[in-house]
């Protein structure tokens, strides 16, 4: 499975140039297939087509299908495998049948807006945090966590030694669940940001270990409303990134509770919502 080749490419520095080959990170479509019972009839449905780097596709269909609403609980999922014809110049496959589990209720009307996502909105078309009101999720335990302002400021070098990826590209978003003492739980990348949270949380979800209450999202680029979406499906309190929040995301984020952070780099950071998380931060 490859998830950077390496291309040909002319290299100019100052007035002369070199040939090369270039490491660029991988992109294939990924198909994800429900297979489901609906009014005890077996039913075959592709819910999505995003474009992703190939690596950990299972935990970015369960992921995917978490945080979508579409399962609920983590024993919704009998099966995930990969099938149908090899893709690209590696041995994967490009499509991921998702099985649910017999009794488990599919909305219909739900999925048809899941036909396509491309690798850098999310899934376009839903910007309603009323909608989101009406999603199932996974409660969180009692508690509440909180998370150390010197930790936020660690986070940019942290993340940026585990992304070996990132290194050799330098073209890949990443997302980060780190804990409470700034231990990495679980980190993912991938070329849409989306895709690299629904990876870190499809992982979580398979490990049987969510609700992620005690941990903190962290992410390479901008924190856009779908993003904030994900962590609180998932549970999430708290939600970094190294470039800015969107106004919906803002939105959001105090509307559900959810500690929100932008500009995590260079020493300092901006509180959006849910302060009262962040120690020593002033």
């Amino acid at each position: 499975m490859q998830s950077s080749v390496r291309v040909p490419a002319r290299v100019v520095r100052g007035e002369g140039a070199s040939e090369s080959l270039e490491a660029v990170a991988a992109e294939e479509p990924l198909e994800i297939v429900l297979e489901f019972e609906h009014e005890g009839v077996p039913r075959r449905k592709t819910i999505a087509l995003t474009m992703r780097t190939p690596g950990h596709d299972l935990e970015l269909a369960a992921g995917f299908l978490y945080t979508e609403g579409v399962v609920s609980a983590p024993e919704h999922l009998v099966a995930l495998h990969h099938f149908g014809a090899t893709g690209g110049e590696g041995d994967y496959r490009n499509a991921v049948r998702a099985e649910l589990a017999p009794g488990v209720r599919v909305d219909l009307g739900r999925l048809e807006r899941h036909v396509y996502t491309a690798s850098s909105c999310g899934v376009c078309g839903k910007t309603s945090i009323e909608a989101l009101r009406a999603t199932p999720r996974l409660g969180a335990p009692a508690g509440r966590a909180r998370f150390a302002a010197a930790l936020v400021h660690r986070l940019p070098a942290k993340m940026r030694e585990a992304q070996a990826l990132f290194e050799a590209t330098g073209g890949l978003h990443a997302a980060a669940l780190f804990d409470e003492v700034g231990e990495l739980v679980a980190l993912r990348e991938d070329v849409g940001r989306h895709n690299a949270v629904d990876k870190v949380i499809g992982a979580r979800l398979l490990a049987g270990a969510l609700p992620a209450a005690r941990c903190l999202l962290f992410l390479s680029g901008r924190a856009g409303f779908e993003l904030v979406q994900k962590a609180y499906m998932a549970g999430v309190p708290a939600v970094a990134a190294v470039g800015a929040p969107t106004s919906l995301a803002v939105e959001l984020a105090g509307e559900v509770d959810v500690t929100l952070l932008g500009f995590v780099r260079e020493g300092r950071f901006t509180i959006y919502a849910g302060a009262d998380r962040i120690e020593g931060a002033g």
